[in-house]
């Protein structure tokens, strides 16, 4: 494929906000290039109160497909014709692939943070993981990480959190299909953060909490709450280094940031829309090096 945009070029964006600090479409449009593909992706500004007039102007567009991003994930699956399994299970979709007007939604966040775990050298199955959050990433990551075999997860949100029924009725399915160890817990209660960090194995910051702009937010209240040799986890990636994990940093504790789960999640988007693999290792060197 060269450069060239034609009568016959697909349409593939991410709908979000903010989303334009993101690099799907840099990552997308390398992999459509290097394969040939005359596909282009782009990144537009959409919210809750948009998503849906947005949505049916891609139908009618036709374009092959869609991401989405925070705040959009969970609105999205009352908009799908169809929903993956996982996706229904989770109660969000970040992938939609249109088929002549049929929208089926997916959810590959789950799938990109477990891989984004083994690529920064970690292994925790069979191990207990504390889980900030329960939007839909969050959710994502929960779901995921029971099917693969996490042992234990404890869960902090806020009662009065809109996903609080939500997050009760997956935690008992998932304690039913997983046999994994579910613990909803109060994200305001800083004694019980404080325990149940006391003897995990990781800590996953799954919330919006210290995204940019608002850098100098951080879900943990200081680093005095993370001991010694917990692996802390950020699904942001902008900035690189949040409050969190410039605590980890500074305490000598292991930690990796969102970036690789972006890269995996959107790999697997990518073979969703178009059937390919997306090329990886040189996604990964054109804009994930070091």
């Amino acid at each position: 494929m060269n450069n060239t945009i034609t009568g016959h070029t697909g349409l593939m964006c991410l709908l979000g906000s903010p989303c334009k600090h993101s690099i799907s479409p840099m990552m997308h449009n390398k992999s459509f290039e290097a394969l040939g593909l005359d596909y282009r992706y782009l990144a537009f500004e959409v919210d809750e109160d948009t998503l849906e007039t947005a949505v049916s102007g891609l139908k009618a567009l036709g374009a092959r497909g869609f991401n989405l991003t925070m705040p959009c994930k969970n609105k999205m699956v009352s908009l799908c014709d169809h929903l993956s399994p996982a996706a229904k299970l989770i109660g969000a979709v970040n992938t939609v692939v249109n088929d002549n007007g049929i929208l089926t939604g997916h959810n590959t966040d789950g799938i990109g943070y477990m891989q984004s775990v083994k690529d920064a050298g970690f292994d925790i199955i069979g191990k207990k993981m504390v889980l900030l959050g329960a939007g839909g990433a969050a959710t994502a990551i929960l779901v995921q990480a029971a099917l693969d075999g996490v042992k234990e997860i404890s869960v902090f949100l806020r009662p009065t959190s809109r996903f609080y029924d939500r997050a009760l009725a997956t935690a008992k399915e998932l304690r039913k299909e997983t046999g994994c160890k579910i613990n909803l817990c109060d994200f305001n209660d800083q004694d019980l953060l404080r325990a149940e960090l006391s003897n995990s194995t990781i800590v996953v910051n799954g919330t919006s909490i210290g995204m940019a702009p608002n850098v100098d937010a951080c879900p943990v209240p200081d680093a005095s709450f993370l001991p010694d040799g917990i692996i802390v986890s950020d699904i942001i990636y902008n900035p690189k280094e949040t409050k969190l994990l410039a605590m980890a940093r500074e305490k000598g504790l292991p930690h990796f940031n969102g970036t690789y789960m972006l890269l995996y999640q959107g790999a697997e988007a990518f073979r969703l829309w178009t059937g390919c693999d997306m090329p990886v290792p040189l996604i990964k060197e054109s804009f994930f090096a070091d």
